[in-house]
């Protein structure tokens, strides 16, 4: 059965099916750089040994990460529901802002309240931008008639960020010893860069579809018209009434907890920590992480070629377990087999994204909005990321590294396990298929090379 198309816009009925205008060509690239420079944060690498160098101990550096994913949840309410009443343009355009202050803010305070400020002030710019860039470029390749085009963008997009990030973070070492803050100047001029790109982005790409799917007068995808919902409670009773609306939307999403908290957790905040505790020194740390994002670029821009032999949530359990697996591995081995291990690690995380991402754009229902519900996907990941922040600085500072890692690989099966068990329920209730939404029949990612 094939996908019902929605109505192309005016001139574009004569393109070839596949073809890309030249708006949408437009929308893609400035995405590309946007995805590209907001996320280029110089100071990764190094900012668990740039804290530690400032006079903070592991209880105070990881509970500022659990402040952060706490307060990524609670700015995730608000600029969700900020997305879908002014724009998601414009609520990238803030987040960009937002951003380049936030790593300024280390070069002026290298302290503890000024580390604090600075995850706090990258929560809101990240959380103004994590529903709304998605929902801005799907809604924006709809209008164009284009959709089938949006995996492809959206693991190009994370592909081409994380091999800046290959290129990028080997120099971090050569520059702090020329300049100590140049990582956080560096990301600052990075996120002034995807300001750039916002304001170069079409203003009324996300309306036209937003016009032929919710009628006159609403964004069913966080354009600028009004929705006549009665403000900010109605957009997020709009977005309660989605997710009761698609109990598939809810399976999808806490399928995805695995894949982000997992993937979060060992590459930011254990990345340092299991190299260390393996005799990997700091000079050697950005190269292995670079090693580590070629592998996911990889793996996110090629997402198709897992093949069809499994279903798109089959396959997010799949790589989710690969996750799982490869944490309890690191305990065994040697630096070569945990650096090996930890690029396997990158690549399945990589394959896992587009195609986690683009199973909840499809559950979305229509006219729901699309920005908001983004962000309740955003705040319960970060919620299980605070929650296994906090575990990460207790076990880390009772030395248990090991015990951690199992024990994150052991609670991820289990979860992974009931998601199975639920999905086998409604397979049962609903027949053959029963597994899969309905409304999107041919959800799994076409080689669209």
């Amino acid at each position: 059965m094939s996908r019902p198309r929605l109505p192309r816009p005016a001139g574009a009925s004569t393109l070839a099916a596949g073809s890309l205008t030249g708006t949408a060509r437009r929308i893609i690239r400035l995405n590309h750089g946007f995805q590209l420079l907001f996320n280029l944060l110089w100071w990764m690498p190094v900012f668990y040994a740039y804290q530690k160098d400032a006079g903070l101990s592991d209880g105070q550096i990881f509970g500022i990460q659990s402040i952060y994913y706490v307060a990524f949840c609670l700015f995730e309410v608000p600029t969700g529901l900020i997305a879908d009443r002014i724009g998601t343009r414009n609520c990238l355009w803030a987040g960009a802002v937002v951003m380049t202050a936030a790593n300024l803010t280390p070069v002026f305070s290298a302290s503890y309240t000024g580390f604090l400020v600075h995850f706090l002030a990258i929560a809101a710019g990240r959380s103004l931008t994590s529903g709304a860039a998605s929902a801005y470029l799907y809604d924006g390749l709809r209008a164009e008639g284009c959709e089938e085009h949006y995996l492809k963008a959206e693991g190009t997009a994370r592909a081409l960020g994380l091999a800046a990030k290959v290129v990028c973070w080997p120099l971090v070492g050569p520059l702090m010893s020329l300049a100590h803050p140049a990582p956080y100047l560096l990301s600052a001029v990075s996120a002034a860069g995807s300001l750039a790109c916002v304001l170069a982005l079409p203003r009324a790409a996300t309306s036209a579809a937003a016009r032929r799917t919710d009628g006159p007068g609403r964004s069913g995808g966080g354009g600028t018209a009004k929705r006549g919902r009665g403000g900010s409670l109605g957009e997020a009773k709009a977005a309660l009434r989605g997710l009761a609306a698609s109990p598939w939307l809810v399976l999808v999403m806490v399928q995805g907890v695995a894949v982000f908290t997992l993937s979060r957790i060992c590459q930011v905040n254990l990345f340092q920590p299991i190299l260390l505790d393996h005799g990997i020194g700091e000079a050697s740390h950005g190269t292995v992480l670079a090693a580590m994002t070629v592998a996911e670029a990889v793996g996110s821009a090629r997402p198709q070629w897992l093949g069809r032999r499994l279903s798109p949530v089959a396959w997010v359990s799949v790589l989710s377990l690969v996750l799982a697996g490869t944490l309890a591995g690191i305990t065994l081995g040697g630096p070569w087999t945990v650096v090996t291990l930890l690029c396997l690690f990158a690549a399945a995380a990589g394959f896992a994204y587009p195609i986690q991402r683009k199973l909840v754009n499809d559950a979305v229902p229509a006219g729901a909005p699309r920005a908001t519900l983004l962000s309740v996907e955003s705040i319960v990941d970060r919620g299980v990321c605070a929650l296994a922040a906090v575990a990460v600085g207790a076990y880390l500072s009772a030395g248990r590294l090991d015990a951690l890692l199992w024990h994150s690989a052991l609670a991820s099966a289990v979860l992974l396990g009931v998601f199975q068990l639920v999905l086998r329920a409604r397979a049962m209730r609903y027949g053959p298929g029963g597994a899969e939404e309905p409304r999107t029949p041919e959800p799994h990612p076409k080689a669209v090379v």
